[in-house]
């Protein structure tokens, strides 16, 4: 697994979240990859407070307990939420800029971090791992490591929250069927690219997992996994409790 920190000059995300704290308004975040159009980030979204949140993350803060990891927190919007819930939450991201935005936004714990960093050894009640969290896997093959990461930071009983999208819709022919090519790359394995301004990040590998594939690979490393609600479009709030 990728164990990397990004730098100010290949982070378009943080730029744009240090923008839009600063100034209130941000340009233009870019999304390349090479199975899609082009498109774009509505940076806005990345500091919605807890009401302006998708049911399925606000079912997630309202579950997470004990003390909480909360994975990728960007803008630290989830963490903010947790705190005024009087939750005890650790924020941390790989990007510096934003880091530096979620202290100055009043998130109490927030760290530069990755999370499989293997000198990074708290352990915690509940992962949060929200906005397509499964996406750092990056690949199918990668989940047995993320599993193996996973025990070692979570204590026992402790659990993931985790959302993602079954892509499977991006194949559905008219007659309602799909036509996923079964000995091709699993249709949930992305590539991504983000530019903000100037600043052109490098292409990184993003998972979007259904849950019944899901499920089969958290049973065989050792976790339950559980299906807490569905959203409108393919998307669903997972719960992997280690056994």
């Amino acid at each position: 697994m990728n164990t990397t920190l990004l730098t100010a000059d290949k982070d378009p995300m943080g730029a744009a979240i240090y923008d839009y704290n600063k100034r209130h308004k941000a340009e233009q975040l870019r999304v390349f990859s090479s199975q899609f159009d082009e498109d774009e980030i509505p940076v806005k979204e990345l500091f919605r407070t807890e009401k302006q949140m998708p049911l399925l993350e606000r079912t997630a803060l309202q579950l997470a307990a004990g003390k909480i990891l909360d994975v990728g927190a960007g803008s630290g919007c989830h963490s903010l939420a947790l705190q005024e819930a009087g939750k005890e939450v650790h924020a941390i991201d790989i990007s510096p800029l934003s880091v530096e935005v979620m202290q100055q936004r009043g998130v109490r714990h927030a760290t530069l971090l990755n999370l499989f960093d293997e000198h990074f050894c708290e352990t915690y009640e509940t992962i949060l791992m929200l906005m397509n969290g499964s996406g750092i896997i990056g690949k199918l093959e990668n989940l047995p490591a993320f599993f193996k990461r996973m025990k070692q930071l979570l204590q026992p009983g402790g659990c993931i929250f985790m959302d993602s999208s079954d892509l499977r819709y991006l194949f559905e022919e008219e007659d309602g069927s799909f036509v996923i090519d079964l000995a091709g790359d699993y249709y949930g394995e992305v590539d991504f690219q983000m530019q903000y301004k100037d600043i052109l990040g490098e292409a990184f590998d993003w998972l979007y997992i259904d849950f019944q594939t899901l499920s089969l690979y958290a049973a065989e490393n050792g976790f339950q996994a559980e299906l807490v609600k569905e959203g409108k479009h393919y998307d669903y709030l997972a719960k992997l409790t280690l056994k």
